[in-house]
């Protein structure tokens, strides 16, 4: 335990070692921010992994497998359908496995990378981006699009804005097309949404998300990441000295100033061009040290890049660098315990999914009881018991089933025992087993129930009792 000499209180471990966040207001209170557009490495990077991204979340939908929709959430049958396996309410434990081993895994990945996900992969940073390049389209860059929010309302400014919202509530739209086409089928609800057809609660989803998005994306956008996140307020806490941020070397940059092109200066090599600020998405200012609005998408790096080469200066004064690294004292992340422990924690969390996918059973079967009546004497001086049988085929194809009563007492099943059930079909099928009085001790007896597939798929089996005259 160590003590801080600012306010005199006592520190863990963790607490000390934890990389302080400033907090910094980046923009004048309700000035909108309007990015200036950037290129460079970083910026083609993050355009093509949320292109890529985009694209698989609007296509996937279309992709077929074995006649049906490869993934669909069918929630009126109850069944998660992800190409050849299909997932019941009872099978759900799965996902929930999943979406603990990818919070591992995202936490591993910032650990190391830090708020990589937030720059590259997040969806609110893909469609924001997209949002934004609409709006350049039609507005102009930013300085135009600043003279055009101070201008006062005119016939150019209504068709330019009008526009811009129009295409917008477009985008919109097919977004909550392609949200909820992975609940419904997709080819039909492109089809119905755009001729009127579809259902009311279809309507009502695909216009809910629709508005979320736009107003997500269109008019909160950093609000969402400074405000509404939860991910950009604990991620400090998964930093260390040796996670690489996106971060301004003061040591070489400071003290900064303006200057021309091959003038010979005593100033850092920061040269007070405030690019880094004019591409941020979230408007803050890198050169204040590491802040939690901070999504580590790279323009800042790029802009300064380019800053650096026209001066002819060396390149990287903001880069994708660690404390230590700075610091010359670079440590390999793999020592870090947290890189170490959030590491083993995904493999168990994957081990996890892979031993419960392979123990799941196709075949789902639950016996009751007829409990109207415990038992039945017939003419011929037997002892017969009814029971029903819930038999559900989990898979994708129809499958042939046989059944089987196991026991002590010579017990045999009345009827046909040979089953065809269709794909997620759950079969309600009621028999009728018999056994031999002399065989049957009084009262309660087991007996257990086994459904076999009959190429040897899979069975299932279930206990239930048998009861005798006392």
């Amino acid at each position: 335990m160590q003590k801080n000499n600012v306010n005199n209180t006592i520190e863990s471990p963790a607490q000390a070692q934890r990389i302080p966040v400033t907090v910094i207001p980046s923009q004048p209170a309700n000035r909108k921010i309007h990015i200036r557009e950037q290129k460079g490495q970083f910026q083609q990077l993050r355009t093509g992994m949320n292109s890529l991204l985009v694209a698989l979340f609007f296509l996937l939908p279309f992709i077929s497998y074995d006649g049906r929709q490869a993934i669909l959430f069918d929630l009126s049958q109850q069944q998660f359908i992800f190409f050849g396996t299909t997932l019941w309410p009872q099978d759900f434990t799965i996902l929930a496995w999943v979406f603990i081993a990818a919070a591992f895994l995202l936490f591993f990945i910032t650990v190391f990378w830090g708020r990589i996900w937030c720059g590259y992969l997040c969806p609110q940073t893909a469609w924001t981006f997209i949002y934004m390049w609409i709006e350049t389209r039609i507005e102009g860059n930013r300085n135009k699009r600043y003279a055009l929010d101070k201008a006062p309302w005119s016939t150019d400014k209504l068709k330019k804005r009008a526009l811009k919202h129009s295409a917008w509530g477009a985008v919109a739209l097919l977004t909550g097309c392609g949200f909820i086409a992975y609940f419904v089928p997709a080819r039909e609800l492109y089809v119905d949404i755009f001729s009127f057809g579809a259902s009311f609660w279809v309507t009502i989803w695909v216009w809910f998300f629709a508005i979320c998005t736009y107003l997500n994306a269109g008019w909160m956008r950093e609000q969402m990441c400074l405000h509404c996140c939860p991910y950009s307020r604990f991620q400090s806490v998964m930093f260390d000295a040796n996670t690489k941020t996106v971060t301004y070397d003061a040591s070489r940059g400071e003290s900064r100033g303006p200057r021309k092109r091959n003038e010979a200066s005593s100033l850092g090599d920061c040269v007070d061009c405030n690019l880094c600020v004019d591409v941020c998405p979230t408007g803050i200012d890198i050169r204040n040290g590491l802040q939690y609005e901070c999504i580590n998408c790279g323009a800042c790096v790029d802009a300064c890049n380019q800053t650096m080469e026209k001066f002819g200066y060396q390149q990287n004064l903001i880069s994708y660098t660690s404390e230590n690294s700075l610091a010359g004292k670079a440590e390999p992340f793999y020592e870090s315990y947290k890189f170490i422990g959030y590491g083993v924690a995904a493999l168990i969390m994957i081990t996890v999914i892979a031993v419960d996918i392979y123990n799941r059973n196709s075949i789902e079967l639950n016996v009751l009881r007829d409990r109207q009546t415990l038992y039945r004497e017939t003419l011929d001086d037997k002892i017969e018991n009814s029971f029903t049988l819930k038999i559900r085929n989990k898979t994708q194809q129809a499958r042939l089933y046989r059944i089987y009563v196991s026991g002590n007492n010579g017990y045999r099943v009345m009827g046909d025992v040979n089953l065809k059930i269709k794909p997620g079909e759950q079969l309600d099928y009621p028999i009728t087993v018999v056994a031999e009085p002399e065989q049957l001790p009084s009262g309660r007896n087991e007996i257990t129930f086994t459904v076999a597939e009959q190429h040897n798929y899979g069975q299932a089996s279930q206990e239930s009792s048998f009861f005798a005259p006392i």
